[in-house]
Formats: structure tokens, C-alpha cells, sequence
């Protein structure tokens, strides 16, 4: 084949945007030689490849606007650091049913046991799936929703809002009085049966009404985070002060 009538290929490719396939146009053509490929074959492998590579420009744009704190797996999480975890009630959360069910998971445990990336890679792989995230710490939520409440926005057009997956770490780091007591209330309620949450916190329920304030939204936002809902506890020491010679901490319950 020409280089001219490479060159023609290569740019007609680029004008229907594909962004890969121009690039390896000369290998796949050199392996069709080699493997004496049929064209439609050829024509495969360029769709193919094409495909692949918007796919990862989607999920690497999605991971980009869901504010991660960083990205990783459930393949890089060290489960036997945690003998006492139910590994099968964790793997099971990533055939992702709880997203169709529209429950939420709940990760409890003391700091540095691996809640956040176990959150961070169900994120991952909400986003892989074709789906919508979202994550943000309870600090930041919090001051969102002010935001929103004082602008008169539209908090159903926001990106925490409107995603398929919203996650909330660190809740309980920090006390919120009242009034932003009552806006994760009404946060908590708009996406209840509708959409899912992956909350992680270091205190157990029962500690929450201190952390709150008000026992009574306490007790209704509890009422629809848990009716729909898997809740996993991790037990044992810090992963980062592993080796350290640190008193293991209990669980939340």
C-alpha cells in the first residue's frame, strides 16, 4: 500500500475524530500483511482499537471531575491486613447490584483501615461501568450545601447532587451544628430509593446524635441511610502505622 494512500486514510480517520487509530494505522496495516488479515478483520481491529481508546478518555475524564482524592483499585487493597474483614461481603459490592438497587454503603471503622480506598475503588468502578461520580469529604459537602441554600442554585443540576454515585468521607471527623445537620438531612433524603451514597466514617451510629446535635435528625437521617443498605466494619490497626508498635483500636458498631 502507498504511503499516499496511507496518508488519505490517516487523515479521513481524523476527520471522523478518531484519535488512536490514525496513530497506529502502519502497524495495523503491517500486521495484516504478516497475519495475511482479511479486510474486514483489519476494519475490526481499527474499530476496535478506536473504541477501546475513547472509552479510557471517558473514564480517566469522569475520574478527573469527581474531585478523587487519588485512584485505586480493589485489586490494590490489602485484605489480609484485615483478617477479620468479610472479604466476600466487600468483593460482592463490586458486582455494583447495590447502584441498581439504589442502596447505599456504609464504611465504618477507626482511621487508616482502608475505608477511603475501598470507597475510591467502588468509585472507580461505578465510572468504569458507564456511570456518574462523584466524591467529596462531609467538610466540603457541608460548605456545598450552604453555597447552594444562600445562591437560590439549583442543587439538582450540581454535580453532587445529580450523580449516579455520591461519596462522603471523613463524616464524623468533624461535629456540624444544626443548620448544616438538617442540610445533609434534606441532602440525604433527595437521593433516598433514587440514588446511592458510599459514606465512610470513624464513629458507630450510636455516636452520632453527639456528632449532630439534633437527636431527632439524627434518628430520620439514620432511618434512610440504613433501610436501603450494606454496611461494612473494618476492625484492627492503621495500614500506614502498621509495624509502628500502636494499640489496635476497636471498630465502629
Amino acid at each position: 500500500m502507498s504511503d499516499l494512500l496511507i496518508d488519505r486514510v490517516q487523515q479521513n480517520l481524523r476527520r471522523l475524530r478518531f484519535v488512536r487509530a490514525p496513530e497506529d494505522l502502519s502497524e495495523i496495516l503491517a500486521q495484516a500483511e504478516r497475519e495475511s488479515l482479511s479486510p474486514l478483520s483489519v476494519l475490526d481491529m481499527i474499530l476496535d482499537l478506536e473504541v477501546a481508546s475513547k472509552e479510557d478518555r471517558r473514564i480517566a475524564t469522569s475520574l478527573k471531575l469527581a474531585s478523587l482524592p487519588f485512584v485505586k483499585t480493589i485489586d490494590e487493597y490489602d485484605c489480609a491486613f484485615h483478617p477479620d474483614l468479610d472479604k466476600t461481603q466487600v468483593m460482592s459490592l463490586f458486582d455494583l447490584t447495590f447502584l441498581s438497587r439504589q442502596e447505599n454503603v456504609l464504611l465504618l471503622g477507626p482511621p487508616g483501615v482502608g475505608k477511603t480506598h475501598l470507597a475510591v475503588a467502588l468509585a472507580v468502578k461505578v465510572a468504569q461501568a458507564g456511570h456518574s461520580i462523584y466524591f467529596t469529604t462531609m467538610a466540603d459537602l457541608v460548605t456545598k450545601l450552604k453555597e447552594d441554600e444562600n445562591s437560590g442554585r439549583n442543587i439538582k443540576a450540581r454535580s453532587h447532587s445529580k450523580a449516579a454515585l455520591v461519596v462522603v468521607d471523613e463524616v464524623g471527623y468533624t461535629p456540624i451544628d444544626r443548620r448544616e445537620c438538617y442540610l445533609f438531612f434534606r441532602f440525604v433524603s433527595r437521593r433516598y430509593e433514587k440514588a446511592s451514597l458510599v459514606i465512610t466514617s470513624n464513629k458507630g451510629f450510636a455516636e452520632w446524635t453527639e456528632l449532630f446535635e439534633d437527636p431527632i435528625i439524627v434518628a430520620a437521617l439514620l432511618d434512610r441511610l440504613l433501610h436501603h443498605s450494606v454496611i461494612v466494619n473494618i476492625k484492627g490497626q492503621s495500614y500506614r502505622l502498621r509495624g509502628k508498635g500502636v494499640p489496635v483500636r476497636k471498630a465502629a458498631a
